[in-house]
C-alpha cells in the first residue's frame, strides 16, 4: 500500500518524464490513482462522476503511443481532475445544478481540449457549490466535500473538489477556476498550490453567447497542484489566445516551466507586505504563521517591508463592487440557460440552492447607475494594488482570515468576531476586481494542524514573476513533504 500511495504523491512533472522515458507505465499510473480514489473518495466527496473506463482507455492508448515512438505531449499519461463547472465531452457536467444532474455536453471547453492534446488524461470531475456560487464546496446534486485534513471541515470553494483531490492523492493536478478566489480559497485551505495567471491569459471556452461575461468579475482559470512546478506545467499546456474569446492575451513570450526553474534569488526579492490588504479580519494564527514564514524568508536574504495600500473608502464598499458584478454575471448565465438550455432558475422546479436565485433576482433590479457606481469602485481598488506594487516585486497577504470551519457552519466568524459569511473571511476578491495575477502558496499550518496559505500578487502581465517568485519561497519554506493524516487514506 505504501508504494501506491507514493506513486500517488509523485508529481506531474516526475510521472511525465518517466512515463515519456518508459520507466513508468500510464495504466499503472492511472490504475493507482483510480484504486485510491475508490478507497478515499467516498470519505472527502472530492470527485462526483469517475470516469474510470475512459481513463483506463486511454491509458492503454497512451502506453501504445510511447511503445510505437509517437511524439508526446508534455502531459502525456499524466492523470488530470476537471471542475465540474468545465465542460467534458461525453461526460456528466452538472455545474452542482438539480436542472443539470444528467447533463452531457458534446463539446470539451477549450481548456478541457488543450489538456487533451497535451496527453492528460481525465481521471473524473470534481465538486463544486451550484454555479461555483459559494466559497464552500456543497451543492444539491452531490452535497459537501470534507477537507483531506479534517473531513469535518470545509475545503473552502469553490475548486473545492480539484484542491481535496490533489491533497489527497487522488489527481497530481487539477484544472479550477476564479471568480472571487476559487482556486485560492480552497489551496489555501487544503494546503495546496493554486495560481491565477494573467486574466486572458487561459480561455475557458467554448463559444459563449455572452463572450465578454468573464470580466463581471474578471474570472480566471488556472492549476492546481502540489508543487509550483507542477502548476507551471500545467500552466503552459492550457495557455494560449482562442480566436473565440475577444478577452484572450497573445502567445506567453516566455516559458512557464524555466519560470519556475529559474526562480528568483531571494537576496534580489523585494516583498511588500499587507498584513490585512486593506482592512480584513484575521486570525492571530494565520497572522503569526505568515509572518513566521515572511522572517524566513528575510532571514534567507529577501527585503520584506510592510506596506500601506492605499484603497479608497470601506471595506464594505469595495464589497459591493464585488457583488454587483458578480449579480451582473449570475443575470447572464440565467439568461443563456433560459436560451440555450430551456432552463429557467427562477421558475424551475428543481431545488436550485438560494444563493442562486437570490443572486438572478438582485441581478435583474440592477441599474446602470449601479453598475457606473461599481465600474469607479474598482478602478480605485485597481489604483491601489498598482500603487501598493510600486516599490517592490510582489504583494503579499494572508489568502484567507482564518483556516476550515466546520462543514455545517453557513456564517464563519474569525477570532469570535463575525464577519461576511461569504467573503469577509477571504483575502482573494479583491483580485478579481483589478485583474492582477496572484497565487497562494502553503505556509504552515494551526494549532489543530489545518493549512494556512500566503497569497503573492504580481503587477499585471507579470504572471511568470508570480510563479518565479513562488518557486523561490517554496524552495525557502518547502511544502511537497506534507500530507494529511493516516486516516484519510495515507500511509505517511
Amino acid at each position: 500500500m505504501k508504494d501506491l500511495t507514493d506513486l500517488c504523491y509523485t508529481s506531474a512533472t516526475t510521472l511525465a518524464a518517466e512515463i515519456r522515458n518508459g520507466e513508468r507505465s500510464p495504466v499503472a499510473v492511472v490504475d493507482a490513482f483510480l484504486e485510491r480514489i475508490e478507497r478515499v473518495n467516498p470519505e472527502i466527496n472530492a470527485y462526483v462522476t469517475v470516469c474510470a473506463e475512459s481513463a483506463r482507455d486511454a491509458a492503454q492508448e497512451a502506453e501504445r503511443a510511447v511503445e510505437r515512438g509517437d511524439d508526446l505531449g508534455p502531459l502525456h499519461g499524466v492523470p488530470v481532475a476537471i471542475k465540474d463547472l468545465n465542460r467534458v465531452a461525453g461526460v456528466r457536467t452538472t455545474f452542482g445544478s438539480p436542472p443539470f444532474a444528467n447533463y452531457v455536453p458534446d463539446q470539451d471547453d477549450v481548456v478541457v481540449s488543450r489538456l487533451r492534446e497535451a496527453g492528460a488524461i481525465i481521471l473524473g470531475k470534481t465538486n463544486t457549490p451550484e454555479f461555483g456560487r459559494k466559497t464552500k464546496t456543497d451543492n444539491p446534486v452531490f452535497g459537501a466535500s470534507g477537507n483531506p485534513w479534517d473531513p469535518s471541515r470545509t475545503t473552502g470553494g469553490s475548486s473545492g473538489g480539484s484542491a481535496a483531490a490533489v491533497a489527497a492523492g487522488l489527481a497530481p493536478i487539477a484544472l479550477g477556476s476564479d471568480a472571487a478566489g476559487s482556486i485560492r480559497i480552497p489551496s489555501s485551505a487544503c494546503g495546496v498550490f493554486g495560481i491565477l495567471p494573467d486574466f486572458g491569459r487561459v480561455s475557458a471556452g467554448p463559444v459563449r453567447s455572452d463572450a465578454f461575461q468573464e470580466t463581471l468579475p474578471y474570472t480566471f482559470h488556472g492549476p492546481i497542484a502540489r508543487t509550483v512546478a507542477d502548476a507551471a506545467l500545467m500552466l503552459e499546456v492550457i495557455a494560449g489566445p482562442d480566436t473565440a474569446d475577444p478577452t484572450a492575451l497573445p502567445e506567453p513570450t516566455g516559458s512557464y516551466r524555466e519560470a519556475a526553474d529559474a526562480r528568483v534569488e531571494l537576496d534580489e526579492l523585494r516583498i511588500g507586505y499587507s498584513p490585512d490588504f486593506g482592512d480584513f479580519v484575521i486570525s492571530d494564527a494565520v497572522s503569526a504563521t505568515v509572518e513566521s514564514a515572511l522572517d524566513d524568508l528575510s532571514a534567507a536574504g529577501a527585503t520584506v517591508e510592510e506596506v500601506d495600500i492605499p484603497f479608497e473608502g470601506s471595506w464594505e464598499e469595495r464589497h459591493d463592487a464585488i457583488e454587483w458584478v458578480l449579480q451582473s454575471r449570475y443575470v447572464g448565465l440565467y439568461e443563456n440557460l433560459k436560451r440555450d438550455a430551456d432552463v429557467d432558475l427562477l421558475t424551475t422546479d428543481e431545488p436550485i440552492t438560494p444563493e442562486v436565485r437570490s443572486r438572478i433576482r438582485a441581478g435583474l433590479d440592477l441599474d446602470t447607475s449601479t453598475l457606473a457606481a461599481a465600474r469607479r469602485r474598482r478602478t480605485a481598488v485597481y489604483d491601489a494594488i498598482v500603487t501598493g506594487l510600486e516599490d517592490v516585486d510582489v504583494l503579499v497577504t494572508p489568502t484567507l482570515g482564518r483556516t476550515a470551519f466546520s462543514l455545517d457552519v453557513d456564517s464563519p466568524t474569525v477570532d469570535g468576531e463575525p464577519v461576511h459569511r461569504m467573503h469577509g473571511w477571504t483575502l482573494t476578491w479583491p483580485l478579481n476586481l483589478s485583474g492582477h495575477p496572484a497565487a497562494s502558496i502553503p505556509v504552515g499550518f494551526d494549532d489543530t494542524g489545518l493549512p494556512i496559505g500566503m497569497q503573492v500578487i504580481g503587477d499585471r502581465l507579470g504572471d511568470r514573476d508570480v510563479v518565479s517568485t513562488s518557486a523561490a519561497i517554496e524552495e525557502a519554506i518547502p511544502w511537497e513533504e506534507t500530507y494529511p493524516p493516516e486516516a484519510i487514506g495515507g500511509d505517511r
